[in-house]
Order: structure tokens, then sequence, then C-alpha cells
């Protein structure tokens, strides 16, 4: 009995949080004809604008819904990828420092550009891990189309990567590579 209790309001949680990532998708949903009839040059404006936002201490979570019909619209351009509803829903749990859980080819490389687009808005840099060096060097190259269509930076770490390039991958706007990679810098 107890335990049917507990997992029940477990599940009112949820219940809640996913209603409130739906509100967020619908934000965002309603932003995206907006964005799709903007030239190039004016969704890069766009971007500046948010970034220029976002330096000037407008918070992140109230730049999530333009940032992520941003990214979307980035991606269908430069990739012809368009992030899916739900797949919107795993940024925002990316966003939010939990786990969303997804299996091979549900699109966890195109899901990490939201999130990491509207963190690396502040100007503070964005770390993505990925498993190993092969992974890290084609997502940053992949994404990095996203990326440097909204006018930001990506970079790579990769191991045994000469110092001074390792410096210069760290200076870009997102940088990838391994949780090896990341953690022995850091020490």
């Amino acid at each position: 009995m107890a335990k049917q209790l507990i997992d029940r309001a477990l599940r009112l949680g949820e219940g809640r949080k996913f209603k409130a990532y739906q509100k967020r998708v619908d934000s965002i949903n309603r932003i995206e004809p907006e964005m799709e009839i903007l030239e190039d040059h004016e969704l890069r404006e766009e971007a500046d604008a948010l970034r220029e936002r976002a330096r000037n201490g407008e918070s992140l979570d109230s730049l999530l819904p333009e940032s992520f019909a941003l990214t979307r619209e980035a991606a269908k351009r430069s990739l012809g990828q368009r992030h899916y509803d739900v797949q919107l829903i795993g940024g925002m749990v990316a966003n939010d420092g939990a786990i969303a859980e997804m299996k091979t080819g549900e699109g966890k490389t195109l899901v990490a550009t939201a999130p990491a687009y509207l963190n690396a808005l502040a100007g503070g840099g964005v770390h993505v891990i990925t498993v190993n060096d092969y992974l890290a060097e084609y997502q940053s190259d992949l994404m990095g189309r996203v990326y440097r269509f909204l006018g930001l930076s990506s970079g790579c770490i990769l191991s045994n990567q000469d110092p001074a390039l390792r410096r210069e991958q760290y200076a870009a706007d997102i940088t990838y590579g391994t949780n090896n990679e990341f953690g022995f810098d850091y020490l």
C-alpha cells in the first residue's frame, strides 16, 4: 500500500513537470511560423539580439522558447533536420540538469543543440560530453553547422591534442569532448 502511494506521488510530480514542458513546446510551436518566414540574415539578427538580451541579464529560462525555436529553424536550414516536440522536451530535461532516456537513433545529438545553444547565449562557454573522440569530432562538426548558422562557434577536445590547440578549442562557444578529456583538463 505504501509503495503504491509513493509510486503515485512520484507519477503526479512527473505529470506536472511534463505539462510544464508541454506548455513550453506549445510556445515554441507558436513562434515557429515567425521563424520560418525570416531570411537567413534575419534569423541571424534574431540570434544576435537574443544573445545580447542574455548578456544584458535576461534569464535564460525566459529566453528558452525563442532560443529553442531559433535552434529548430537553424537545424532545419543547415542540416535538413527539424526537432520533434519530444526532442524539444528532451532538451528541456537536459537543460534542467536531469536525465532524459533516449534510445539509439532517437536524436540525442540533435536534442543537445537546443540546450547547448541556450546556455551558450550568456557567453560562458558550454561543454557537451560524448562517449569517444570519434563522436566528439563528428558531433562538433555536424552540429557546429547549427551553431555557426546562429553566430556561435564550436570546438572539439580530443586525446593527444596539442595544448595550444586545446586552448583554442576551449575558447569556442560550445566545445565537444569526452568526460576523460574534460575531467583530465579540469584536474
